[in-house]
């Protein structure tokens, strides 16, 4: 992945289009995103630019540490979003909060 792209599966590009999506939670190797970074947007899928983003924060966090507020920010429910969580890292339990805007 290039460092000025990110992709989404293609699920969430309403919520990201509409800004009910202002957050991602990646592992640690999609961490090197920083602050104030312009990114392109495309499907995970089908590799679609539909979007770009500006890069807000980057926030270590433990999966035992989500909650709430950072299932509002993903636009779903915290049951939901941990079980999303699980289905794409099995096995990982730190993670990387990048909140970013549409720009």
């Amino acid at each position: 992945m290039s460092r000025d792209k990110i992709t989404f599966f293609s699920r969430f590009e309403a919520d990201i289009l509409s800004g009910k999506k202002n957050i991602t939670i990646r592992d640690k190797s999609e961490s090197y995103f920083r602050r104030n970074q312009e990114l392109a947007v495309f499907t995970n899928e089908t590799d679609r630019f539909f979007a770009n983003i500006k890069i807000l924060s980057v926030t270590p966090i433990q999966y035992d540490e989500l909650n709430e507020q950072y299932a509002q920010q993903e636009n779903m429910s915290l049951a939901e979003l941990k079980t999303v969580i699980r289905e794409i890292y099995p096995n990982d339990n730190a993670f990387f909060v990048i909140h970013f805007e549409l720009i």
